[in-house]
């Protein structure tokens, strides 16, 4: 039995989005970090680098890390490896954690 594809970096960045902004706590804990106004998001949402500071905000809240990788039916070890690999795509010199 084959093993499914990793999922795409920013699709799952955008699923990660879809999650903050669903709860308005986080969501508003997430605005204020980033700076960015809720009318702002949309157009943020086609730029690597905010998608990648999504995963990364993701990350550093570790029961939403498990909730959402549970909720995409994912490990939360595939979440850092597209978070990994999004940040290649962003910045190919620098190594992520």
């Amino acid at each position: 039995m084959k093993s499914a594809p990793p999922p795409d970096p920013e699709t799952l960045a955008i699923s990660a989005l879809l999650v903050i902004a669903a709860e308005t706590e986080t969501l508003s804990r997430f605005l204020e970090l980033t700076g960015l106004d809720p009318g702002d998001v949309r157009a943020a949402a086609s730029d690597k680098r905010f998608l990648l500071a999504v995963l990364d905000f993701l990350m550093a809240d570790e029961p939403l890390l498990l909730a959402f990788a549970a909720s995409e039916t994912l490990s939360p070890e595939t979440v850092v490896a597209a978070y990994r690999k999004l940040h290649k795509a962003v910045d190919p010199a620098h190594d992520a954690y």
